[in-house]
């Protein structure tokens, strides 16, 4: 099925890696998260009134959140479980659990994905971290869902290395109809410059596992020199990705993600410059370390269109980015839920036109409430 592979799977001295170095250090106390059963109501910048209600809780480490077209939400757990969630009663049901899921430090089952055509193929795609031997890769795999359950797993890329940090391990599908992918640099920074390693890198390939036509290098490689990519979306006008990315001390980045184009690192980060190596959008030191993305298209927040949203870990905040209309440069960020919620690890618009913010106090640097971990939507306050 188009596994690409990059000589062997690739050993670990998993024990030997620290959990808690590197993109997303410990995070300082904060005051602990309202209860799950609590309203958070506030109000941006610009005037625009919101409120915060809690729809699911007591997940374990969601990572990441897609829509199905019939209002479903389907979750990914890191320990290895899909979990559809019904947003309207508050319940849900476990689809999936994986049995080979290596769930250490960042990683475990990390990117979910929902065909584009979901509605009349089923397709689901994970991305998560496998034992293999004594070792771990990263892989993507396809299922088909049938009455809540998912079933008929197919392998469409594997070895892509892997790491107790710094495993992207965002899934997206594209306008143009393509599956695409983050890979950190597994925690071996070298790797984000060489083209022939899936590592540090955004891939792209088609639902068969299949090298997209137009990469760069003829592999599943979109665009390379990433450190840890978490999360993007493309700009409704523009139709680029705008992505968020983890620095190393600081220095995390909003890039705009081109075919082929170097992203420096480790060779540069932040504001510093490097020919042929394409410096961020912008960037934030002290360490924010922004997560999922998402580009607001709905319509229950106006003022909202065209702005990108970030969910960060360390800056414990939705962070909101104003874009200009030309998709070019950002032109006013505000933070958003600061310290209310604790860790934020995903975001996503809803069919319904709310946005829906996942929480990450579980994952072992956080400090949960009794409710944690929650999926938390935003809607127009009264």
């Amino acid at each position: 099925m188009g596994a690409w592979l990059t000589g062997g799977v690739l050993g670990l001295a998993l024990l030997a890696q620290s959990t808690t170095s590197g993109c997303d250090p410990q995070p300082p106390a904060t005051t602990p998260p309202p209860p799950a059963t609590s309203a958070v109501t506030f109000t941006t910048q610009d005037g625009v009134r919101v409120q915060a209600d809690a729809i699911a809780s007591n997940l374990e480490v969601p990572w990441a959140m897609a829509f199905a077209p019939d209002g479903r939400l389907f979750v990914a757990e890191r320990p290895g479980r899909v979990r559809i969630v019904n947003p309207s009663t508050s319940t849900s049901e476990i689809a999936l659990t994986l049995d080979d899921v290596f769930r250490q430090g960042e990683a475990g089952l990390l990117g979910l994905a929902l065909a584009p055509d979901f509605a009349a193929t089923r397709l689901v795609f994970l991305h998560y971290t496998a034992v293999v031997g004594n070792g771990a890769v990263n892989r993507i795999v396809r299922y088909r869902e049938a009455g809540g359950r998912l079933a008929e797993r197919a392998v469409l890329l594997d070895n892509i290395p892997a790491a107790t940090i710094h495993d992207g391990g965002r899934l997206r599908f594209g306008p143009d109809g393509l599956l695409y992918a983050t890979a950190g640099d597994a925690a071996n920074s070298a790797l984000a410059q060489d083209p022939a390693s899936l590592a540090g890198k955004f891939l792209r390939i088609d639902r068969d596992g299949l090298s997209a036509r137009g990469n760069p290098f003829g592999s599943p490689v979109f665009s390379w020199g990433h450190r840890n990519p978490q999360g993007f979306d493309w700009h409704p006008a523009t139709g680029e990705i705008w992505a968020t990315e983890h620095g190393n001390s600081g220095n995390d980045e909003i890039n705009v993600i081109r075919t082929g184009v170097n992203y420096g690192w480790p060779t540069i980060e932040g504001a510093q410059t490097f020919p042929n190596m394409e410096p961020p959008i912008t960037s934030f030191s002290p360490s924010i370390a922004p997560s999922g993305a998402a580009f607001y298209r709905g319509a229950r927040f106006p003022q909202f269109v065209g702005n990108l949203f970030a969910a960060t870990l360390r800056g414990t905040h939705l962070l909101r980015l104003v874009v200009d209309a030309q998709g070019r440069r950002m032109t006013r960020q505000e933070r958003l839920l600061e310290g209310t919620f604790g860790r934020l690890r995903d975001v996503v618009i809803g069919p319904d036109g709310y946005i829906y913010i996942c929480t990450n106090n579980r994952d072992g640097r956080g400090s949960p409430a009794a409710a944690d971990d929650r999926i938390i939507r935003l809607s127009p306050a009264s």
